[in-house]
């Protein structure tokens, strides 16, 4: 009698045939990203393909380290904003600052991680790792924020989406000036609707022209509060009925946690019965066992109430540098899955923000 197989050798077989040069993307991951961090990449991009861009699905995503400066807010962020797959963002002020760059027409450089800093410095060169570019860039897009901010409509106080918002259009509309198509990330969310967050608001070159534009009694007041009621509201609203909220996250810091952090304020501080995000994917190259891996891994995250216990099978966590995995993700969903109408959650957000009231208001009745 033929012994029964193990359950365990019910995956696919690996056999794949030899890589051509004519194979896409998507190809290449779905037919060769077997084994290890490739499979976990493969796992990620199914996911997101498959469960996490369907329509009913809202996707909020997080932007950390320098991804912006190396070139990946126009050629990934850009299309998928446009595509309809990311509907909410929380990013460094840094990604933010120096997405602007592209947007006012400067120029990056490709360059060497290994030159001396010293000889830079004399020479006005700024270095992002491999990445140069000319201090005078610094300056001409300081001097660019400090004029937004001294118009009228920043003598105001504002959540940092709205701060955003409207940066966004001054930077779309130096971008069509030049002619430079859609390359910056601020001005394709200003244009589609997208709300974009920061987390920590005077950590960026951003928020250090803000300040000093606070120093006179200028300038906008970031409402750090707003932030934390809009972010929470575009959650909540994403699970009423038959919604589903997902997370895609690169790399880790503030906006990773600032984004999960929305469903422990829905159940632990407003008191409103919710189970947590569905959907969790993440890129990093940090470890939990360090404390270095921020917010930690999606299983401990169900203990703090920010992914449902019932959907923890859909989440997956790659460990893998953003600049590779985030073309390749961009490559594969623009593919394999269907552009979805926008959802243009920042022209809703007031809505948004009156539902999750309501809904506060009863759970405190109910005590």
């Amino acid at each position: 009698m033929a012994k029964k197989a193990s359950r365990f050798l019910r995956g696919a077989r690996i056999l794949p045939p030899p890589v051509s040069k004519r194979v896409g993307a998507a190809d290449l991951i779905d037919r060769f990203y077997l084994a290890y961090n490739a499979g976990r990449l493969r796992e990620g991009a199914r996911l997101l393909a498959e469960k996490m861009l369907r329509p009913e699905v809202t996707v909020g995503l997080s932007l950390s380290g320098a991804l912006t400066p190396a070139g990946l807010g126009i050629s990934c962020v850009v299309p998928l904003i446009k595509a309809g797959f990311a509907d909410w963002i929380v990013s460094t002020g840094a990604n933010l600052y120096h997405d602007a760059h592209f947007g006012l027409g400067m120029a990056m450089h490709a360059g060497s991680p290994f030159l001396d800093d010293r000889v830079l410095r004399e020479e006005g060169v700024v270095r992002i790792y491999d990445i140069l570019f000319s201090y005078d860039v610094l300056l001409d897009t300081d001097a660019f924020f400090r004029r937004a901010l001294e118009a009228e409509e920043f003598q105001a106080e504002m959540s940092t989406a709205e701060f955003h918002y409207r940066l966004g259009r001054y930077v779309a509309e130096r971008e069509k000036a030049l002619g430079l198509g859609e390359v910056s990330v601020l001005a394709a969310a200003h244009r589609y609707g997208v709300p974009v967050y920061t987390s920590s608001p005077g950590d960026s070159s951003i928020g250090m022209n803000v300040a000093a534009m606070r120093i006179l009694d200028r300038g906008v007041k970031i409402d750090v509060s707003a932030d934390v009621n809009e972010t929470t509201a575009i959650v909540y609203g994403a699970k009423k009925g038959k919604g589903r909220s997902a997370v895609w996250i690169f790399g880790g810091g503030s906006p990773k946690n600032f984004m999960l952090q929305t469903e422990p304020q829905i159940q632990e501080v407003l008191g409103i019965e919710e189970k947590g995000h569905d959907y969790f994917l993440q890129i990093t190259d940090a470890r939990p066992d360090t404390g270095g891996l921020s917010g930690a891994t999606p299983s401990e995250a169900v203990s703090w109430g920010k992914v449902d216990p019932d959907r923890l099978p859909d989440t997956v966590v790659c460990y893998l540098d953003s600049t590779v995995a985030m073309p390749l993700l961009t490559a594969y969903v623009l593919a394999r899955a269907k552009k979805r109408p926008l959802k243009r959650l920042y022209d809703r957000r007031l809505e948004l923000l009156d539902a999750l009231k309501k809904e506060y208001l009863r759970a405190q009745a109910k005590k």
